[in-house]
């Protein structure tokens, strides 16, 4: 297998970019007087995902690297629960809140497998 020279060549980086810009649509619709509140806080979380997997793959250990990919599912979880609350205050349709579920599931899954083999390759 190939060493992966670039964060970019992630697929989950690539995934979390695009959940980036989803989030960024779904929150176009949110009222103005949420654009500090509830609209900037998803958007971090969504932004912090991609820029996370970016920074620990740079590091130069891998202990860091496992540090910012638990940061990024953190942050995965975070914007989970943001989506549930933009739909209870009912700025989402369940419907839109929906559409960006498999995403975001599926980023999660990518985030706990690279978690997974970057726990089995720490040397203790």
């Amino acid at each position: 297998m190939a060493r992966i020279k670039s964060f970019r060549e992630l697929d989950v980086w690539n995934h979390s970019m695009s959940l980036v810009l989803a989030c960024y649509r779904l929150t176009e619709s949110f009222p103005k007087t949420e654009q500090y509140g509830l609209t900037s806080q998803l958007r971090r979380a969504a932004v912090s995902l991609p820029a996370h997997i970016a920074e620990g793959h740079n590091r130069r250990s891998q202990r860091a690297y496992l540090n910012h990919v638990n940061i990024a599912l953190g942050s995965q979880a975070e914007l989970d629960a943001l989506v549930e609350l933009a739909e209870r205050l009912n700025y989402l349709s369940a419907n839109r809140g929906r559409s960006i579920r498999p995403d975001l599931d599926r980023v999660g899954q990518m985030l706990h497998g690279l978690l997974r083999s970057l726990e089995n390759h720490v040397l203790v």
